[in-house]
């Protein structure tokens, strides 16, 4: 198999690393212990793929050998294990392929992601806001919690724009692809002749970054505080919790007033600021490398349509993988994996087919 001296020098560092995890220094050293249990941890499941793939690709040599028996039942049963052996080991090579591939180091992440209504007014608004939801019921599924950061709602119950923190195991890897415009066709609730109209919104997905990879200067920051406004209890409008930060060399403007505590909201809203700014640096970045790249990282443009969600058909259209599900319904309820699924496999392939032509 091709990546086997990858594949032996990843399973013998494993052993390393098991190794040390048992000395007595090492235990007694709760930073190393941590970062040791780490490093072996990254090594686990290409070492168990591989470990599993030794022993399928010995027992299909066996049954192979076994096909030249004389006995016609032993041939038989040879027959067998040679047909059920051969596609998995394909399949565990693919797997071991899958693992090898580069990581992207913001996978492990969490998220701030910001939902805005784009063309449509009233109907882009409320679309808005399910899409939030729908994100917040997947979030719920999949264990993670989500902090609104920011929320102006819309006149009519829907949402202009929401902004919001998603943290958990693994966000940023699952949601990634979801940055960009998404498109919804429905017939409003105020429509009278039952035409279709069509509406969208855009969504940004961004790395959470922390104070090591964004250095933000004190002086570069204009904070203002001011009243908040819409539900909060008594303090709403009678203390200066909300807080509005400048960023002065770029203009980002970033406002949170979600919490009654004026120190709370800086917090959050720093945080939102310095995903934004490694935002701006990533796609500086990949701009360099090339728009090829860019789309296989998936960043999403937000000037791309990336998916459309059509109610009377019951219908969820992917445009970059052309990816058609008719359980729109489920979708809308947070049912996200199939298409989370769907675009890793597609983008995991890509990278696939760029790392053989590079070998």
């Amino acid at each position: 198999m091709q990546y086997r001296q990858r594949l032996d020098e990843a399973e013998n560092r494993y052993n390393e690393l098991t190794a040390k995890m048992a000395d007595p220094a090492v235990i007694n050293d709760s930073e190393q212990y941590r970062k040791t249990a780490k490093q072996q941890s990254e090594l686990t499941d290409i070492v168990a793929k591989y470990r599993d793939w030794r022993k399928a690709e010995k027992e299909l040599a066996d049954a192979r050998a076994m096909l030249q028996e004389p006995d016609a039942d032993l041939r038989e049963m040879a027959e067998l294990e040679v047909q059920r052996l051969q596609p998995l080991l394909e399949e565990l090579e693919q797997n071991i392929r899958v693992l090898l591939l580069p990581k992207d180091p913001n996978d492990e992440k969490d998220i701030v992601i910001e939902i805005r209504k784009g063309a449509g007014g009233d109907e882009a608004s409320l679309f808005a806001g399910e899409m939030f939801r729908l994100y917040t019921r997947y979030a719920e599924e999949q264990g993670w919690k989500v902090e609104i950061t920011s929320l102006s709602e819309s006149s009519v119950g829907g949402v202009n724009e929401v902004i919001a923190i998603i943290s958990g195991t693994k966000v940023y890897s699952r949601l990634k692809y979801e940055s960009g415009v998404h498109r919804v066709q429905r017939v409003p609730a105020t429509e009278t002749q039952g035409r279709v109209h069509t509406s969208t919104i855009t969504v940004a997905v961004m790395p959470e970054a922390d104070e090591v990879e964004v250095q933000i200067d004190p002086k570069d920051i204009r904070v203002d505080t001011f009243c908040s406004s819409g539900p909060g209890g008594q303090s709403v409008n009678t203390t200066y919790s909300a807080v509005r930060l400048t960023h002065l060399p770029t203009g980002l403007v970033v406002s949170c007033q979600d919490e009654k505590s004026q120190i709370k909201n800086r917090a959050k809203a720093m945080q939102v600021l310095r995903s934004r700014l490694y935002q701006i640096e990533l796609e500086r970045q990949l701009a360099q490398i090339g728009a090829e790249r860019k789309s296989m990282v998936g960043t999403g443009d937000r000037s791309e349509k990336i998916r459309t969600y059509n109610f009377p058909q019951n219908r969820v259209t992917d445009h970059r993988i052309g990816l058609t599900l008719h359980q729109l319904d489920l979708v809308m309820q947070g049912r996200l994996q199939p298409i989370v699924d769907a675009l890793t496999a597609y983008y995991q392939a890509e990278k696939m087919k760029e790392d053989d032509r590079a070998a």
